[in-house]
């Protein structure tokens, strides 16, 4: 074969620079990327799939993200083009994004697009920066907004790739459910603003001079939202220009009732006034205060005015919630369980708040929480969930009969139950009293099969606390707070996946009752337990570090069953029984055997029964049972809900709430991804395979080579030599 021409080399130039122009075009249309990493986090999860591929109508992101920004920040965006283009190629025509020029500094348009980005509520956050061997802070944007009809949601900042998904497909899925919910609501929304005109005289003196123009603000903000909205808001104006009425409105809705005296030297005669916006929708009402006093050392009470921006999004919190857009689930809110949100109380007294704000966040995000009050509430009726956590005062049998029913009628159960209730010491340096919790709730879970132990797990494995250099220095082991590492978390189930460790506080043991379970009908499935050297504090309770040691005796450690989760048909707890009367009922009869005799008419009635039938057996639910309440509180948690506590909780729930592909989702990427436990000899074996192993492996490797060479050669000088 002859050498090529100069004519024949030019045309297979060509040609081959027509395959590569040819192969990034249908590169740029057929997107496609393989993951190789182990929980596929750089791939879409079913969830996202799913929210993409039903969208009906366009929807848009806008990208606001400085470029040439250092490590990581860099790498976000990377990822975030990377993500985005993976839902686009989903969603098709109904998915667009566009990232929006900043950096240009005197560009019009770069101009232009930072004041779109501060229009849509997306400020520059403040980044470390090293230049020149120096630490400096910049400015920079890193935010995202997106458009579905009229409505908006955004990521104001996006400062790390953790989680990234979870939040655009949340955010994606809360807009369709929010497009659903419009078109289906029929009634109004009454929003009716309470603003006393006599709050303009005094406006000066409180330093709000822009008072006189919040009723105009108001209206212009909830103008913006019913146009985004369909609609829905039905707006009034309330002068409150009457003491009385002030004082109703003011104690009504809880809002700051102001009074003043006469100021001569300002020509201010005495008055009052109350300023706040209520929400009203089928007898359920919520109040937004308008003017808030706060108090500042040194400098004393200051008043502070809703601002605009900040009333719009609570304005559309409160709304969403009303109209229904995220699923129901209860939270068990008397018999002594905490606060779902702060403790106030406990902040008046200057002690650590009982609350669950972090929780109670976390949650609402994407459920629609309602607080149940047993006392005086019925459960309602299709609820898909059911939270009880930490009750301490006693259930009466109908408030028994009424969590049965719900179990029986489908409402799935998850309950966090402490068993003990801490006392306040009796006196100075005294230690706190642990009283052991008997609320009935006990016997109606042994009766489904499990039984919450009257005891703490202490654990070697667990948290380490760092002492203060006043304190010696060093390290303090909290062996009440067990730390929960891989092999003592199942991760089987879908909504347990890729959770790699858990730092429980004062937990007891959860054991299950086999006695009490049909496997025909119930799968019961071990979540946690402790590692084999736990062991348990019971009768005397001390948790004080400094006194508390492991047993000596060996036998003494053994692991122990944290949580469980029955799903299955179970049985109710009233079978053969008769259905509890209900407290103030069964005196309410006795009364009307006295003086209140029936009227004429209720005679005819006299032998008309009706009788509340209970529903022995259940359809497919989920109980899950945790010993500990802790796990909730806000220390516990992390606003943002990326540790893996808050991960576990969450996907706990949304597995009650039949939603385990957005758990997968949550749990892709982890914070804490601890090395998998060694013994001390297989360290050793593997250091010495390491060091040592490896070059007497490469050296016997060449010895082979050689010896097979030689025999090589001496074959061949065989060959010749005949």
């Amino acid at each position: 074969m002859g050498k090529l021409s100069f004519k024949e080399h030019y045309l297979k130039f060509i040609l081959y620079l027509t395959v590569i122009v040819l192969i990034n075009i249908v590169g740029l249309s057929l997107f496609f990327r393989a993951d190789l990493t182990a929980h596929k986090i750089y791939s879409l999860s079913k969830a996202s799939k799913a929210s993409v591929s039903t969208l009906s109508e366009p929807l848009t992101i806008k990208v606001f993200f400085s470029k040439n920004l250092p490590a990581p920040h860099n790498n976000t965006e990377r990822y975030l083009r990377d993500l985005l283009t993976e839902y686009g190629a989903i969603g098709g025509k109904y998915f667009n994004f566009t990232f929006y020029n900043l950096d240009q500094e005197g560009s019009a348009l770069a101009d232009q697009n930072r004041e779109m980005a501060r229009n849509y509520g997306i400020q520059p956050v403040q980044i470390r920066v090293m230049e020149n061997d120096e630490l400096k802070f910049k400015n920079a944007y890193m935010g995202l907004v997106m458009l579905h009809g009229d409505l908006i949601e955004k990521i104001p900042a996006i400062t790390s790739t953790d989680g990234l998904e979870y939040q655009l497909t949340t955010a994606i899925q809360k807009m369709n459910n929010k497009v659903s919910a419009l078109v289906r609501f029929k009634d109004k929304i009454n929003a009716t603003l309470y603003l006393s005109s006599g709050l303009n005289a005094i406006a000066p003196l409180i330093n709000l001079p822009e008072l006189p123009q919040l009723g105009d603000d108001v209206a212009s903000v909830l103008e913006d939202l019913n146009k985004k909205n369909m609609g829905i808001l039905s707006f009034k104006r309330v002068d409150v220009n009457n003491r009385a009425q002030m004082e109703k409105v003011a104690k009504d809705y809880d809002l700051m009732a102001m009074t003043w005296p006469a100021v001569p030297e300002k020509n201010i005669e005495p008055g009052f006034g109350t300023a706040g916006l209520v929400l009203t929708y089928k007898g359920e009402s919520h109040a937004l205060a308008l003017i808030s006093a706060v108090e500042i050392p040194i400098i004393g009470t200051t008043y502070q005015m809703a601002d605009p921006q900040t009333l719009s999004e609570e304005i559309t919190a409160v709304m969403e919630k009303m109209i229904g857009i995220n699923k129901d689930i209860g939270y068990l809110s008397d018999h002594g369980t905490p606060t779902m949100g702060p403790d106030r109380m406990a902040m008046m007294q200057g002690r650590q708040g009982d609350g669950l704000s972090v929780f109670n966040q976390l949650i609402s995000s994407r459920y629609n929480v309602k607080s149940i009050a047993l006392e005086k509430d019925e459960i309602p009726e299709g609820l898909n969930c059911l939270i009880i956590t930490k009750p301490t005062k006693k259930f009466t049998d109908y408030e028994l009969f009424q969590i049965d029913q719900a179990l029986m009628k489908g409402t799935n159960v998850a309950v966090f139950a402490d068993a003990f209730e801490e006392q306040q010491a009796g006196g100075m340096g005294m230690p706190p009293g642990f009283k052991p919790i008997d609320t009935g709730l006990e016997k109606l879970l042994a009766h489904y099969g499990v039984k919450i132990g009257t005891s703490y797990v202490l654990d070697k494995n667990a948290y380490k606390h760092q002492l203060p250099q006043s304190q010696g220095g060093g390290e303090q082991v909290i062996y009440f707070a067990p730390m929960l590492k891989e092999d003592s978390i199942n991760n089987d189930p879908l909504f347990m996946k890729n959770i790699k460790g858990l730092v429980a506080m004062q937990i007891s043991p959860v054991s299950l009752i086999k006695d009490a379970i049909d496997p025909a009908k119930i799968k019961a499935t071990r979540l946690l337990t402790s590692s084999d050297q736990a062991w348990l504090m019971k009768d005397t309770i001390n948790l004080n570090p400094m006194y508390i040691t492991p047993p000596a005796a060996k036998e003494e450690f053994s692991s122990q069953d944290l949580a469980w989760i029955l799903e299955g048909q179970f049985t109710s707890y009233f079978k053969g029984k008769p259905v509890p009367v209900k407290q103030g009922d069964e005196a309410k009869t006795e009364d009307d055997k006295g003086t209140d005799a029936p009227a004429p008419a209720q005679k005819t009635m006299a032998g008309l029964k009706a009788e509340q039938k209970i529903v022995e057996t259940s359809v497919p639910v989920k109980l899950f049972v945790l010993g500990c309440s802790q796990m909730l509180h806000d220390n516990m948690l992390d606003a943002e809900g990326r540790t893996t506590n808050a991960t576990f909780l969450l996907n706990t729930v949304d597995h009650l709430n039949g939603d385990d592909a957005v758990a997968v989702m949550r749990s892709k990427q982890q914070t804490l991804n601890p090395v998998a436990q060694t013994s001390a000899v297989a360290k050793t074996v593997i250091k010495t395979v390491n060091v040592a192993g490896l070059p007497v492996l490469v050296a016997l490797f060449g010895f082979a080579v050689m010896i097979r060479r030689n025999i090589r050669k001496k074959k061949i000088a065989q060959m010749y030599a005949s």
